[in-house]
């Protein structure tokens, strides 16, 4: 933790109920978290939940349609934040769900909160143990689309993500 920075024991909580499935009534379901974005206080001293820029599993079909791109569409064009996505997807042999971390750092944000950003995401690594797929993304051409997720995923096998249907590579 090389910036000093500390992480929230609600962002704890917030990886923890989200790396676990447990069965759970038809409204907590709802409840759960599909997507969360983290950033710094403003005293720059602990992560924490950035409490606008959340998706929840029952949004999706009726504010949310495209979890993945909607989610990645209430990502700040000028400031980071360290992202938590459940990606659900199929591989030619299964359906799988992953965590995938994002750390947003985009191009137009301020020199000083990339530095604090990049230094402090040490202490997220930590505590999100289990993490399979991680990427730093700098600007909307890094998004691209639910297709590009399958090159970032190194996963030629995905032939689905977020209910997707994606053509085989050629």
């Amino acid at each position: 933790m090389a910036s000093g920075v500390s992480v929230a024991d609600i962002v704890v909580q917030t990886f923890n109920d989200m790396k676990v499935r447990k069965a759970e009534s038809v409204e907590d379901a709802k409840k759960r978290k599909k997507g969360v974005m983290f950033c710094l206080n403003k005293e720059m001293t602990q992560i924490v939940i950035d409490e606008e820029r959340q998706i929840l599993c029952g949004d999706i079909g009726t504010t949310v349609k495209d979890p993945l791109m909607d989610f990645f569409k209430l990502l700040p064009l000028k400031d980071c934040r360290y992202c938590l996505f459940d990606l659900s997807y199929r591989t030619k042999e299964s359906v799988k769900e992953d965590l995938i971390f994002v750390f947003w750092a985009p191009d137009q944000a301020p020199l000083k909160n990339k530095m604090v950003y990049a230094a402090s995401k040490e202490a997220l690594r930590k505590v999100f143990t289990g993490i399979k797929h991680e990427f730093q993304l700098a600007g909307p051409e890094d998004i691209g689309s639910v297709w590009h997720f399958r090159e970032l995923l190194k996963a030629p096998d995905v032939v689905s993500i977020e209910g997707h249907v994606l053509l085989p590579e050629a």
